[in-house]
């Protein structure tokens, strides 16, 4: 049965990434449009465990589609995950009169809107904005796109400098348990070689793969490694590769934080808008403990408990491109 709905509510929680803004945005004008009135929870979970929730009106997010960040802020709370933390965040939602939430994050965001729907009557849908893209349930998540490419722009100004002083640049990108930015951004810097936790690390091959670009006159070498990858992360790696290699010089450079940062791209602004309008049209239509994500261009839903508990597999095809054309 439908509920009947006048007020909802946004929040963004965990990590940030690029194309959350366009996600609110998206939510707070639809939401008006659909003649309701829409808040913003301010700090994530523990925000609303504080009750820093005010309404948005659509002058306000103007322009915040171009933004990079989060203009409702992000955070991760330990108290959300108690008992007292989750009551404290229902009565606050329950005193603003808010009928139905739309969680913009990642897996421990959704693991939180999952149990918390449950305990109690406040729906909750899940859009995916993650840099890392391991959500079950979307082809990309929000940031993953202006992630890779942020990636791809540093290392092609790093493929200069190792070019011109014959440098092996072992490189490390966000990825902690998963390869997607490592690997798809690797195919398209051109990388002699993409390490990820997903596949396992062999030292020597990698050396002898090195040894072979020398004999071939490669003046340069970027090696991409994810920063969870088994062997370790970059310094380590150029420790057991210089043991072996001499003709390069080895150098290591740690993107970092900076994958997180700047204005999305053109696929993520899109990508952010139609999620953000779904989400939306999913509340209205009584739907709950849903993620809404885009699956071969087509917008899909997918519980929570899937969403969560299902590790999204790495595409070994472009695995191979990677070595075939090293």
């Amino acid at each position: 049965m439908k509920r009947k709905f006048n007020k909802i509510a946004v929040f963004t929680s965990g990590g940030d990434a690029p194309g959350m803004n366009a996600c609110v945005r998206a939510v707070v004008r639809y939401g008006i449009r659909q003649n309701l009135k829409v808040y913003g929870i301010i700090n994530g979970y523990e925000g609303m465990i504080n009750g820093e929730i005010v309404e948005i009106e659509s002058h306000e997010v103007g322009n915040i589609i171009r933004l990079g960040g989060t203009i409702i802020k992000s955070a991760r709370s330990k108290e959300f995950r108690t008992e007292k933390g989750m009551k404290a965040a229902f009565n606050n939602l329950k005193n603003a009169k808010i009928d139905g939430v739309v969680a913009i994050g990642g897996d421990g965001t959704f693991k939180g809107a999952n149990e918390f729907s449950n305990k109690f009557n406040i729906p909750f849908i899940g859009v995916p904005a993650t840099i890392d893209n391991d959500i079950f349930g979307s082809d990309f998540a929000i940031g993953y796109d202006s992630a890779i490419n942020t990636v791809v722009h540093a290392v092609d100004k790093i493929r200069d400098t190792a070019e011109a002083h014959n440098r092996l640049f072992i490189v490390e990108v966000m990825g902690r348990d998963a390869g997607f930015i490592a690997l798809r951004s690797g195919i398209a810097v051109g990388a002699e070689a993409v390490l990820i936790p997903e596949m396992d690390t062999h030292i020597d091959s990698l050396v002898s793969l090195l040894e072979k670009g020398w004999k071939r006159k490669k003046s340069g070498c970027v090696v991409i490694v994810a920063e969870g990858d088994e062997a370790g992360g970059a310094f380590e790696i150029a420790n057991k590769v210089g043991q072996s290699i001499t003709d390069y010089e080895i150098r290591v450079s740690i993107l970092g934080h900076m994958q997180r940062g700047g204005s999305p791209s053109c696929m993520d602004r899109v990508l952010a808008t139609r999620l953000g309008v779904a989400a939306v049209e999913a509340l209205i239509k009584g739907k709950s403990s849903q993620m809404v994500g885009v699956i071969n261009n087509a917008v899909r839903f997918t519980p929570f408990e899937r969403s969560v508990k299902h590790h999204k597999t790495l595409n070994k095809d472009l695995l191979k491109l990677t070595q075939i054309l090293s």
